[in-house]
């Protein structure tokens, strides 16, 4: 998502930035082209006539035209407006101790990803430690509380389906439950519907005096755009949201449900969904995303990321691996996982700073990484220990187990032979770097 967003806008920060002086003119110019690129992203309308006078209110001030580095001091501004619009701070869920139970009603239409998002954020709660309770309270779409106790059961956490066809009553039953064996968070799937009508929000202002939930929280599908703000604006003003849940926020949308939602309804966006696997739920941290938009990545998120697939153990015996040339093929195949469990790669690209928005999908074919993966997973364990025994018999049986040609295995072979002598020297020159700056103090 965002990704023609963030590469206007880097084209404007390398435009602007870089200059050692400035004028009123520069600032038109580059504010025309941040309005368009706003308006052509579906933003509201009035949020982008707020964020464009403000910015050129601020930008044409003493202070950055004289400053010393006025492209950037512009680019500081254009950032801060951007975290404002986005939320300023991350808010995080407001929920009791782990001696009280805190409720979560989920909100929202159908389609939107509620019940998928209320297993990701149940799997997610259950990684702070918290003992969640999922409560399939949505009788309206066929299939709805299956759905919620297959997800369940992939993440690990219980899913109360209770009997009959009242879902207060299921709610009711469900907070009891959760009371009787000490659960300290219970998620509560409603009902949908195809778009919001009086009957859908009767029933959920019941569910929300019956339950006092701690967080209502809205699930919006970020494709649907200004729609999902319009939809926030409803749910709020009969239900009372405290944030918002968006969905397919690694679509290939224009992002202006993101941009506006803070700024319409007041409400935070608190999550949003980056994948379809159980862990595909993140925090939202509006600096970190202004930062991806402007095109300075996002680092914080990439360690982040990095440190949730492989601990500091794992990266010392990999480090002795590569310096004693012990690293193999199994080793190969165990990196390979670990990126694609930290996302796809065109996503970790645009986290590194300069290079979002700057690299196309079609410059990433997943394919080759699904590839390599199925040439490996071809190999017997004993081949991928050693790979010097794969021999031409070998590799035939392997191109073959593997859907490739002779060739591409010994494609692989070649260029994990190349990454093993480049990573031995990067190893040798850190440690040469450690030893000399040991020497200097």
């Amino acid at each position: 998502m965002l990704e023609k967003l963030a590469q206007t806008f880097g084209d404007i920060v390398r435009t602007v930035g870089g200059k050692s002086t400035i004028s009123e003119k520069n600032v038109e110019e580059a504010v025309d082209r941040i309005k368009m690129a706003l308006l052509e992203a579906d933003v509201n309308l009035r949020v982008v006539r707020r964020f464009v006078n403000a910015t050129i209110e601020e930008a044409k001030g003493e202070k950055v035209l004289r400053a010393v580095d006025p492209g950037q001091q512009f680019v500081k501004i254009v950032y801060d407006r951007m975290v404002a619009l986005l939320g300023d701070t991350r808010q995080d869920l407001a929920l009791k101790g782990p001696d009280t139970v805190s409720v979560i009603l989920l909100l929202g239409l159908q389609g939107s990803g509620k019940t998928t998002s209320a297993a990701k954020l149940a799997l997610h709660l259950k990684g702070k430690g918290r003992r969640v309770l999922l409560a399939a309270c949505d009788l309206v779409r066929p299939a709805a509380a299956e759905q919620l106790a297959v997800l369940g059961s992939q993440v690990g956490v219980e899913v109360f389906r209770g009997e009959g066809t009242d879902p207060l009553t299921i709610a009711r039953a469900a907070l009891a439950r959760a009371k009787k064996e000490l659960f300290d968070t219970v998620i509560v799937d409603t009902t949908g519907r195809m778009q919001v009508d009086e009957a859908m929000m009767d029933e959920l202002v019941r569910m929300r005096d019956l339950v006092k939930p701690d967080e209502a929280l809205l699930v919006a599908d970020a494709m649907t755009g200004q729609s999902a703000v319009d939809i926030a604006k409803a749910f709020d003003e009969r239900i009372g949201i405290t944030g918002v849940i968006l969905s397919k926020f690694d679509s290939d949308t224009r992002g202006g449900a993101a941009l506006s939602l803070k700024s319409v309804t007041g409400k935070p966006i608190k999550f949003v969904g980056v994948s379809e696997r159980p862990e595909g739920l993140e925090p939202f941290y509006p600096d970190r995303v202004a930062s991806r938009i402007l095109g300075m990545g996002d680092v914080v998120s990439l360690v982040e990321k990095a440190q949730a697939t492989i601990d500091k153990g794992e990266a010392e015996a990999l480090e002795r691996k590569m310096a004693d040339e012990s690293f193999s093929l199994q080793d190969y195949l165990d990196q390979i996982r670990r990126v694609r469990k930290m996302g796809s790669l065109k996503s970790i690209v645009d986290m590194m700073p300069g290079l979002a928005g700057q690299v196309s999908e079609e410059q990433f074919d997943e394919r080759d990484m699904r590839r390599e993966e199925a040439i490996l997973l071809s190999m017997t364990r004993k081949e991928r220990v050693n790979h010097l025994i794969i021999g031409p018999t070998r590799r035939s049986r392997i191109a073959r187990g593997s859907g490739t040609s002779v060739a591409e295995v010994g494609r692989l072979l070649k260029k994990f032979e190349k990454s093993r002598l480049m990573m031995k020297k990067v190893v040798k020159n850190k440690k040469m770097a450690e030893k000399f700056m040991g020497g200097a103090r």
